[in-house]
């Protein structure tokens, strides 16, 4: 049987984004071979000072943002978000973490990393912001949260500087644009035809898989 083809697209600096990876996970438990995630890139933090401390001026700012993360993190015991977040640390934008991914996942495509190496390292990315409070836009921070990883941090620059990462991440951008992404988390299925956005529960996506996995045919999608 065809995998259900998913594009997840998800922010690193998003705290939406860092509850689905438990669901995500929950998804690839209960489904196995019969789904196959297409991790992507949307920019919801690329100008933090504006998404931020413009954006959240009247509702309090910087420290109103913290509130804001603190109160979701309350409601979502499976995740640990750090005091200081946005208060003593502000990642300038989730780009430049988004570049280090792409450059990962391109080695990893090269056969130069390991297989699940671009997940892992977008996952500890999540957690050394949100459980860390560490500056993840800084390429100190990045490449140090590799190296843990125990991946080749040369085959990662050498993805950087030859320009591919960049090519790489412009199509994620690009892409999210000419589907129409909002923000994230956002699960595309069904060839563009269902969009799941936000706060997205594992029932939410395990119903819609079920569907899809039952009539799988594009005649079959719609009843109009």
């Amino acid at each position: 049987m065809t995998p259900v083809p998913i594009r997840y697209f998800s922010d690193l600096l998003c705290v939406w984004a860092y509850v689905a990876e438990v669901r995500v996970a929950a998804v690839k438990a209960a489904f196995g071979d019969q789904v196959r995630f297409e991790p992507l890139f949307c920019s919801v933090f690329g100008d933090s000072p504006r998404k931020i401390g413009a954006g959240w001026a009247s509702k309090g700012g910087y420290p109103g943002f913290n509130n804001h993360l603190r109160e979701v993190a309350a409601r979502f015991p499976e995740i640990e978000v750090h005091a200081d977040l946005w208060l003593t640390v502000r990642p300038a934008s989730s780009t430049s973490p988004h570049l280090f991914v792409k450059a990962v996942a391109l080695a990893e495509a090269g056969g130069v990393l390991a297989s699940g190496s671009a997940d892992l390292a977008a996952s500890a990315l999540r957690r050394a912001f949100f459980h860390s409070a560490r500056d993840i836009s800084t390429r100190a921070v990045q490449e140090a949260v590799a190296g843990d990883l125990g991946l080749d941090l040369a085959a990662v620059r050498a993805r950087i500087n030859d320009g591919s990462a960049f090519a790489a991440l412009a199509g994620d951008y690009q892409e999210a644009d000419a589907v129409g992404i909002q923000g994230g988390p956002s699960f595309v299925l069904n060839e563009g035809r269902q969009k799941l956005y936000g706060n997205v529960g594992f029932r939410v996506l395990e119903a819609n898989i079920q569907e899809l996995l039952r009539a799988p045919t594009a005649d079959q999608a719609s009843w109009c």
